[in-house]
Parts: C-alpha cells; structure tokens; sequence
C-alpha cells in the first residue's frame, strides 16, 4: 500500500496534485490510520489485513465530514448511511472506537497542504447540507427559542432523549429500567444484580428505614422509589419524561406499592413537600446546567429536615478546569443542553448552601462495565430495537454508549457519588455514626 507521504516523495505519482480520500485521512492521520479504511473513489489506507476499519460510501458522507470536523461530521455520515464501520456490530462499535482513541494521532496541516485538501476533494464538499432528521437543534437555535434550562427547555430536552420508547428502552437496559450507573459487586455479576447492589448502596448510604420518608429527583422509570418502597419507605420520585411516569406508575401497581410509592409528571422545581428523611439525584445533574448548581443544591437542601441525608450521583469530568459543555455529537444527538463538571464542583457548590459533604466516591470502572452490558443487550435485540425505532436512531445509541464506555475506561469521564448532611445553625447533624454504616 501505498501511503501520502510515499506518494509525495515520487515524482511520477499524483502528477495533477490532486489527493485521493485516503490520502486526506493520512494528511490528517498524522501519517497512518490505525485502522482500514476504503473509499468511493477507491482508495484505501491502513493495515492490510485489519479486522475492523470504515469505509467511505458517498460524497455525501465526505461532505459531513468536511464540513463538521471531529465527532458530529462522523456521525453524521455514519448516521446517515454514508459511511459504514466493518468488523464490528452496530449495536456495540467498542472495539473500532477504542482502536481509534487509542492509536489515532490527528494533526493539523500546514495551510499549503489544507489548500491542496481544498482542491482535491473539491469547494462543493465544504457546502454545509442538512443533517440526518435525528439531529436536535444546534444550541444557538435551542437559546433563540428558549431560556436554557427554562422548564420548558429542560422538558423538551429530556422528551428528545427519553421518550424514544419504553420497549427499545427495555431492550437495552434490562428487566430493572434502570438508565444510570450500576455497581457491580463483583466482575461476574450480571447487569440486574449490579443495579439492584446500587440501588442498596443509595439506600443504605442514605440510612433508610421503614417509615421514613425520600423524594427521589430525576427517577427515570422509578427504581430507586421501587426499591425504597420495598423496604417500607414512602417515597416519591419525579420526572420529565411522561413514558417514563406513565411505566413507573404501572410497575407500582403492578408490585402491590401503591400505598407507599408514588412516581408524578413533572419538573423536580414544583415539589412542594419539605422535611423529608432523604433526598437521592440519580443522574439528574447531568441535565441541570452548571450555573444552576447553586439553585439545585439550595432547593434539594430545603426538603430536607435538620439531619436529612443528600445522595447526589452524576457524571462528571476527570478535573474541574474542562469545557461543561458536550461534544457535538452528544449534544446533538443524545443529550441536548447536557453539561458535565468534576466532582470538586460539585462538592464545592454543595458545600457553598450549607450542606455538609461526609463522602464522596467514584465509581467510573462500574459505569464502563454498565454500558459495556448495555451494549451486549442491543445487540442481543438488535432486530427488534430497529423495527421499533429505526435504523438511524438504534445506530445512535449503539456509537453513544460505546463511546461512553471508552470514555470512562480512559478516565475521560467519572461517575461519583457525593453524600450531605443538612445541619442546622449550629452544625448538628442529627446524630450520624462516627464512620461510614454502610456495605461497600
């Protein structure tokens, strides 16, 4: 094979100084892709005999790319069907992308050589087209119709993402409906066993017992008031997502707990209930906008009574200095508005309202292995899950977790688990044990 920098140290080749798409990659590949890769005109780069690669279908698919550098232009192309990745199922595309963060180098041409890129794949690719129809707004558009983080913003978000389907849901999470991190008490345990461990762990880090009273914030399809509610504690969960309310309230009546279970529509803002035992965030700050922190952790802080406990468990960045907002890909596709900050943030912001942080953990290996055996279940039901929602939209959610999963292996992202106290004027706390009480 023949690679660009061979093919510009020959004077008899490229003799119009036009490249072909493999040689673009390589210019931007610093050299070498790590993977193979073909296109439509014919040309192919990487290693010969690789079992994973990309290929190349369209000229639409190189306009995405031209003209959405990084994350989202691939998306976009592969979304679209202009681009197909080989040598990997669509439902789990982990092992190409963890090749490709591992190994590829990307760098910056000189502007002679961008110009020569110009001119090969031609001016008409650098033309920006219309993205596939599962793309959301960009954010610039989403700020001219709406507050950011406005109620009727952050509905509007969570309905793009969480109302895809209560049976593509199912699918891909498993019995428990349980879309956050599991904690896995052992690397042989399987997806339920590891979400039903977490839920244990909040409840037990939260110091619940029957009689007690928790509002659960952000309760997706309300497993963790489910799980409370077993354990005879009045619980009551909230959420945007209108499926999402409509199947946690079946599941408690299916489950005979009614009586102390209780799972409403509605944004967490209009909860009017106060002096509560606990209050547990299950992958809700991820949603709620950084500059808003200190109005989160003030409002979660009022429910609480004098002594009441606050498990706050959300994604975060590996430092505190990054860029809150997402990808393009992420923000466009999967979580719209979302925004991300390291645990030190949160802590801080948590502290700044009277909260008293007793403890805080990570837990970013058991995220990876969650969405590792996220992957496994769509692509266990690959057939089902596209004749549900789609081709495009299941290919969506295939790269996403992937991707996520190669995140919090390469400690790009965290998950930690922060806990606080309400104390009072004083400091009193309402009498917590010397020492951790709960199981690890």
């Amino acid at each position: 094979m023949t690679t660009f920098r061979e093919r510009t140290n020959d004077p008899t080749a490229n003799p119009d100084g036009r490249l072909t798409l493999a040689e673009v990659l390589e210019i931007f590949a610093a050299g070498r892709f790590p993977l193979k890769f073909t296109a439509y005109d014919g040309s192919s780069t990487g290693p010969e005999d690789a079992a994973i690669g990309i290929d190349l279908l369209t000229p639409r698919g190189t306009t995405y790319l031209a003209t959405a550098p990084g994350d989202l232009g691939l998306a976009r192309a592969y979304i679209a069907g202009d681009l197909e990745l080989r040598g990997v199922h669509p439902g789990d595309p982990y092992d190409l992308l963890n090749s490709l963060t591992d190994k590829l180098e990307y760098k910056r041409p000189p502007a002679r050589v961008l110009a020569q890129v110009v001119r090969s794949i031609g001016v008409e690719h650098l033309k920006i087209i219309p993205p596939p129809p599962q793309e959301h707004l960009p954010r610039w558009r989403r700020i001219a119709e709406g507050l950011r983080h406005s109620k009727t913003r952050d509905a509007e978000a969570i309905h793009h993402h969480y109302d895809v389907s209560n049976t593509f849901y199912g699918w891909v999470l498993g019995p428990s409906m349980t879309y956050t991190c599991a904690c896995y008490p052992h690397q042989d345990a399987t997806l339920e066993e590891a979400q039903e461990n977490k839920y244990r762990l909040v409840f037990e880090k939260l110091r619940l017992k029957p009689g007690d009273r928790l509002l659960d914030v952000g309760c997706g399809w309300g497993g963790m008031v489910r799980y409370a509610a077993r354990h005879g504690v009045h619980a009551v969960g909230v959420t945007l997502s209108k499926e999402q309310a409509e199947w946690a309230t079946a599941a408690i009546e299916r489950d005979g707990l009614g009586e102390l279970a209780e799972v409403r529509h509605g944004d967490y803002r209009d909860v009017r209930e106060s002096q509560f035992d606990a209050v547990s965030s299950i992958g809700l700050t991820e949603h709620i906008g950084v500059a808003n922190y200190p109005a989160y952790f003030r409002f979660l802080k009022s429910k609480l009574r004098v002594g009441g406990l606050l498990l706050n468990h959300c994604i975060t960045r590996h430092n505190n200095h990054s860029t809150a907002s997402a990808g393009g890909f992420i923000d466009r596709y999967v979580f719209p508005d979302g925004e991300l900050t390291g645990s030190g943030r949160i802590i801080t912001e948590a502290q700044d309202v009277g909260l008293e942080v007793v403890h805080e953990e990570n837990l970013r290996h058991h995220y990876a292995m969650t969405l590792r055996d996220w992957n496994r279940n769509l692509v266990e039901h690959w057939d089902e899950a596209v004749a549900e929602v789609g081709l495009p939209t299941a290919k969506v959610w295939g790269l996403y977790m992937a991707a996520s999963r190669v995140g919090f292996e390469q400690n790009a992202i965290q998950l930690h688990q922060v806990l606080a106290v309400k104390v009072d004027e004083r400091g009193r706390d309402g009498g917590l044990p010397l020492r951790p009480w709960w199981n690890a």
